[in-house]
């Protein structure tokens, strides 16, 4: 049985979703299994990032990483004594950052527009094929205009 192909949000700062792009990897809600357990190998994933630096007010407001789940392996890498996130191997394809202010009244996932930041406290949450499409296009054809 196929199961069908999910996409997915995850939000993170974007000097942290840059790391992850480097070393190939994905890690959500401050580092949780939970959230990296319902990912599927094939399934896609897109990094919002609201902040520009972990803890800092610099705003950033873009998607910033679009990425292939790779495995269904989640593993956990032991970065110091007391910090040990657990990862999902992810191979991301060369995008351009794009703002999310054009698109807000196109994204179905965000219903409250004018609160359209609410989803995202989440930190981890599904989205439909229509909202990936939308998102990824713009990210990917930037690329190559």
């Amino acid at each position: 049985m196929d199961i069908a192909q999910k996409y997915w949000i995850i939000v993170a700062s974007k000097d942290h979703v840059k790391t992850g792009i480097s070393e190939g990897i994905a890690q959500a809600c401050h580092a949780k299994a939970t959230p990296l357990k319902r990912m599927k190998k094939g399934d896609f994933v897109i990094y919002y990032s609201g902040k520009q630096t972990l803890g800092k007010p610099d705003k950033c407001q873009e998607f910033t990483a679009v990425g292939k789940v790779l495995d269904n392996e989640i593993y956990q890498f032991q970065v110091s004594e007391d910090f040990c996130p657990s990862r999902r191997n992810i191979e991301y394809l060369q995008c351009e950052d794009i703002s999310i202010l054009p698109l807000i009244y196109d994204l179905q996932f965000i219903q409250n527009k004018q609160s359209w930041g609410y989803p995202f406290r989440f930190g981890f949450f599904e989205i439909n094929k229509h909202d990936f499409d939308l998102i990824s296009t713009q990210m990917l054809s930037k690329k190559y205009a």
